[in-house]
C-alpha cells in the first residue's frame, strides 16, 4: 500500500489536508508572478498618484479600498501559513501589517501627504479576509476549528461589506448633490456637518417660521464662518448664484463671500486667483444676486474653471461682537429666456 494512501474499513481515503499546504492556484509559477508584478505596480501609489487634499470625496474613498486589496494580495503571495498555524499566525501577521501599515503613514506624512490611520484598519481587514478564507483545514477537522473559521469569514467578509457600504454612502451623497440642482444645499438636511465646516447648525424655528435654515454663529476672532464643502461642481450651466441672509440683529456688518475652483486649492492660494465679495447685512431678510460672469472672471490671470468648482465660504473678519445669521437661499439661477 502507498505512503500517500491509508486503509479504513476496507476503503482506501485519502489523509486529511496538511497544516500549511497550498491550492493549485497559489502554487502555480504564473499567478505568483502575477501578484509579484502587481504588488510592484501598486507600491509606488502609497506615495506618488492618486487623490490629494482637494480631491473629490467619492474618489478619496473608492481609492482608499485600494489598502484593502494590496495587503491582501500581499498576505496572499507571502502565504505566512507555510510557517505558522491558529492563533500565532494571525498574531504574527496583524502585528507585521500593523507596524508596515504605520510605517507607510508616516512616510506619506513626511512627503506631504496626510497620514489617515484609518487606512491602517483597512490594510488589517486585506490581510484578516486571505486569512480567514484561505484556510488550510479540511473537512476532517474538529467541529470547534471549523466553527472558529465560520466566524472569522463572517467577520472579515462583514468589515470588507462596511468598508464598501461606506463608499457607496458617498456616491450616493454626491449623487444627492447634483440631482438637487439648482440648489447648493438642501436646508431639509438634519446633518449640515456634512456638508459643512465652522459653527453652524440646521434652525427651523427662525422668528416662528417653520421653513428650515442654517443658523451661522459668527465670533470674533480674525475669520469666522462657514465652508460649504460639498457641493455641486459644475456650475457652466448657470448664470447667477442667489442668497438670502436673515441678519436678526438690529445692528449691521459685513460678510465676505468666497468662492474658488480646484485649480486654486492646488496652487498658492493667492487672493486674487479666487473670487470674493462683500455682502453687507442690514437687519432683517438681505437678499444679494452674484453674476456668475464675475465669479469666472476674477481670477487676474486667468479665468476660473467654472466645471471644477471647489470651495464656497461665507465668513467675517474680526467682528466687534459675535453674531448670529441664517442662511435660508443658497441656489444657482439661470437667466429667463428672452
Amino acid at each position: 500500500m502507498s505512503k500517500l494512501q491509508h486503509e479504513a474499513g476496507g476503503l482506501i481515503v485519502p489523509p486529511p489536508a496538511r497544516t500549511g499546504q497550498r491550492g493549485a492556484f497559489a502554487q502555480g509559477p504564473l499567478p505568483k508572478r502575477l501578484m509579484a508584478l502587481t504588488l510592484l505596480l501598486m507600491l509606488p501609489l502609497f506615495f506618488f498618484g492618486g487623490p490629494d487634499w482637494s480631491s473629490g470625496p467619492l474618489y478619496r474613498s473608492a481609492w482608499n479600498l485600494g489598502h484593502i486589496l494590496f495587503f491582501g494580495l500581499l498576505t496572499l503571495w507571502i502565504n505566512p501559513r507555510r510557517w505558522l498555524a491558529g492563533w500565532p499566525l494571525w498574531l504574527s501577521v496583524t502585528t507585521m501589517v500593523l507596524l508596515v501599515g504605520i510605517g507607510l503613514e508616516l512616510l506619506q506624512d513626511g512627503l506631504d501627504r496626510h497620514a489617515d490611520w484609518h487606512d491602517v484598519f483597512r490594510n488589517l481587514i486585506g490581510c484578516w479576509l486571505v486569512l480567514a478564507w484561505h484556510p488550510s483545514i479540511g473537512d476532517r477537522s474538529p467541529p470547534r476549528q471549523v466553527s472558529i473559521l465560520h466566524t472569522t469569514r463572517f467577520a472579515t467578509t462583514a468589515l470588507v461589506l462596511l468598508e464598501l457600504w461606506s463608499v457607496a454612502q458617498v456616491a450616493y451623497q454626491q449623487y444627492q448633490i447634483v440631482r438637487q440642482l439648482p440648489n447648493l444645499y438642501d436646508f431639509s438636511e438634519p446633518h449640515p456637518e456634512s456638508f459643512w465646516s465652522g459653527s453652524m447648525s440646521r434652525d427651523i424655528a427662525r422668528n416662528g417660521s417653520a421653513e428650515p435654515t442654517l443658523k451661522i454663529q459668527l465670533g470674533t476672532e480674525q475669520y469666522s464662518g462657514v465652508w460649504l464643502h460639498q457641493l455641486a461642481s459644475d456650475w457652466r450651466d448657470y448664470q447667477r448664484l442667489e442668497l438670502v441672509l436673515f441678519n436678526p440683529s438690529t445692528s449691521p456688518f459685513t460678510m465676505t463671500l468666497r468662492i474658488n475652483d480646484v485649480r486654486h486649492d492646488r496652487g498658492d492660494n493667492a487672493y486674487d486667483d479666487r473670487f470674493n465679495t462683500r455682502l453687507f447685512l442690514r437687519p432683517g431678510l438681505n437678499e444679494f444676486t452674484i453674476d456668475l460672469r464675475e465669479v469666472r472672471d476674477a481670477p487676474a490671470t486667468r479665468q476660473m474653471d467654472m466645471s471644477n468648482l471647489h470651495r464656497l465660504g461665507l465668513f467675517t473678519v474680526y467682528l466687534p461682537a459675535p453674531e448670529i445669521v441664517y442662511l435660508t437661499r443658497i441656489r444657482l439661477a439661470r437667466d429667463l429666456q428672452p
